[in-house]
């Protein structure tokens, strides 16, 4: 049980204490978050821990959050005394002991050795790495579920910090930070607590949107799976700050690791008396509790959110009042996403000058992005604002799967649209993806290649958001669903000219007239690629065909004559009898009979059918 914490001497003396680690002893970390668990983590966890004990080793295993490496799970750190860490990738039990036995025990070297390519706030490298941790500073570092580690790395030092200002010079070093929401708003940090401080009432709430919901997005969890106790923190500066004395994190019940770290480092601040009463010697009392989502993509956005915690059905309302002024039950709330808290500690322990010297003029600091799709490095990252796409899909991001040529990269998830090769150079920050096309979003980047179709890209995403609509305003209710018809008819080889020309005119009118920002930027991806890969919808409509090859109503399977030994493998693989001819002789697929299912494609081993 760890003794109450009052002041920032005693936040000096536990971490003092936790970096007294004996010089002798190996440190073994494992990344411990979502996507190390389901590779096997706990697995070769298991193996290093059994393996030190069978050669009684002076080491000690530990579990981190994510890494960043998820394409080389499971990863694993290992800090030899005198020198540098080395960052392992696929480790499984084999491999843990092979680390043990050469890398560990006789000091040679192991294959799958990771780069590290990326800076922490505190390191001073030359030339600098492409990445900078600030909101990531601790994943992959500390145990999530020991406090001390979070405080040996100046955990709670902003918050004491904070505690010794006024709220509006507090506030004040909040806005010339330049900090920016990072749940894809991007409205100024600073203002917006300025906004919640003066309206004044006798209960305020501060609330953490941890309701992440874009298809291929990780970043909030991950946060919260490795560094929970950031969050917290801010979430006591932030109420400080407003006047508030109560927090709660809305976060989706989909996240069972994320809650479970979560609480307990709620529990651990509650204990050390960093939430509570009289927090760190002040007059300043906060706490904060969690209220779960069910997983409604629409409940991201805050009035929605707010609604759903008061246990209304998660609609958006229209603005004003905005939350600042009536929000959680109508009282001022402020309300900022898990990433964008974050970045808050680092504000106060670095400074507004050192947090403003990073990345554009307009954008500050750093993004975090969940890298996915056709990349070799799929990951968590996290560049200054400004680093350009190209650098991040191929220096970061390893470039195309396979040696594939890139082909477009959706930013800003169902929200965002898709960007193309001639968007490369664009630096990355708000006002330059929304003048492309695209969005920020909250940080979701899906890279596609040549083998993706457009138009069918642009359906998925309406599935999705015709599945997450509210259905509250006819925009999005009804608008959404007959762009999807429309998608979904030109990907069967239906559709018309005249088609395109009203897939654009809806969508626009989607954008003036819906009433949350889940419905006015939900055409994004339809616009986007109407925009840049307009020739692959009029080869839909016009010439029946699907450049990529990935529409299945628009592939046409044919036998070569010439290849074709008659040896009747597709005929017994195909389901719908399309097939026919003699054994030993050259076979012919009906059309009319054909269901593009692929079935005689995969069968074939003389590469006699063709697709068309």
């Amino acid at each position: 049980m760890m003794n109450k914490i009052r002041s920032l001497d005693d936040l000096r003396v536990i971490k003092q204490q936790a970096t007294d680690n004996p010089d002798s002893q190996v440190q073994i970390k494992v990344a411990m978050a979502t996507c190390g668990i389901a590779s096997g983590a706990r697995e070769t966890t298991n193996a290093f821990l059994d393996k030190i004990e069978r050669e009684q080793l002076n080491a000690a295993v530990t579990q981190t959050g994510c890494m960043g490496y998820c394409y080389a799970e499971p990863t694993v750190e290992v800090h030899k005394p005198g020198s540098a860490p080395v960052v392992f990738g696929y480790v499984n039990t084999q491999k843990a002991v092979e680390i043990v036995d050469k890398y560990i025990m006789r000091g040679e070297w192991v294959d799958g050795v990771l780069p590290v390519n990326y800076q922490t706030i505190d390191s001073k490298e030359d030339p600098p790495q492409k990445q900078l941790r600030i909101a990531l500073r601790n994943c992959g570092f500390i145990d999530p579920e020991k406090m001390d580690e979070y405080i040996a790395r100046d955990g709670y030092v902003a918050l004491g910090k904070v505690l010794n200002m006024s709220q509006a010079e507090a506030i004040d070093i909040m806005k010339k930070s330049g900090l920016r929401g990072r749940g894809g708003g991007g409205f100024p940090t600073g203002l917006k607590w300025e906004f919640a401080y003066n309206n004044k009432a006798d209960q305020k709430y501060v609330i953490c949107n941890a309701d992440e919901g874009d298809p291929g997005a990780f970043m909030d969890r991950s946060i919260l799976e490795g560094d929970p106790h950031s969050v917290i923190e801010a979430m006591a500066i932030c109420g400080y700050c407003i006047g508030a004395s109560k927090g709660l994190v809305y976060i989706r019940a989909e996240y069972p690791l994320a809650i479970k770290r979560l609480q307990t480092a709620i529990n651990q601040a509650q204990e050390a008396g960093l939430l509570g009463k009289d927090i760190l010697g002040s007059s300043f009392a906060f706490d904060l509790e969690l209220r779960y989502g069910a997983g409604a993509f629409v409940c991201g956005e805050e009035t929605a959110l707010i609604h759903s915690m008061e246990g209304e059905r998660g609609e958006p309302t229209v603005k004003p009042p905005f939350p600042a002024e009536s929000g959680y039950m109508g009282k001022p709330s402020n309300v900022n996403n898990v990433e964008t808290f974050a970045n808050v500690p680092v504000v106060y322990l670095k400074g507004h000058e050192w947090f403003s010297s990073i990345g554009t003029d307009k954008a500050k600091g750093t993004k975090v992005f969940a890298l996915a799709g056709k990349i070799n490095n799929v990951g968590l990252i996290e560049v200054p604002m400004g680093v350009t796409l190209r650098e991040v899909i191929f220096e970061i991001g390893g470039g195309i799967k396979g040696g594939k040529k890139f082909k477009a990269v959706q930013t800003g998830g169902p929200s965002g649209g898709c960007l193309t090769e001639k968007h490369l150079d664009t630096p990355i920050d708000y006002d330059n993806l929304i003048a492309a096309g695209s969005m920020m979003g909250s940080g979701g980047m899906i890279v596609m290649d040549e083998d993706d179709c457009m138009p069918a890209i642009a359906k998925f995403y309406l599935e999705f958001t015709v599945e997450e609509s509210c259905g509250k305003c006819a925009p999005c209710r009804i608008g959404n669903k007959r762009l999807h018809e429309l998608l979904h008819r030109i990907c069967r080889g239906r559709g018309t000219e005249e088609d395109l020309d009203y897939l654009r005119n809806l969508s626009h009118v989607i954008k003036d007239t819906a009433l949350c920002g889940l419905g006015q930027t939900s055409p994004n991806p339809v616009l986007s690629t109407l925009d840049y890969f307009y020739d692959e919808y009029l080869a839909h409509v016009r010439d029946k065909k699907c450049p990529a090859g990935q529409c299945k109503a628009l592939k046409q399977y044919f036998i070569v004559p010439e290849k074709c030994t008659g040896c009747t493998a597709c005929t017994k693989a195909c389901p719908s009898n399309a097939i026919t001819g003699e054994k030993r002789l050259a076979h012919l697929i009906n059309q009319d009979k054909c269901i593009r299912c692929g079935a005689c494609f995969e069968k074939c081993k003389f590469n006699a059918i063709t697709i068309q």
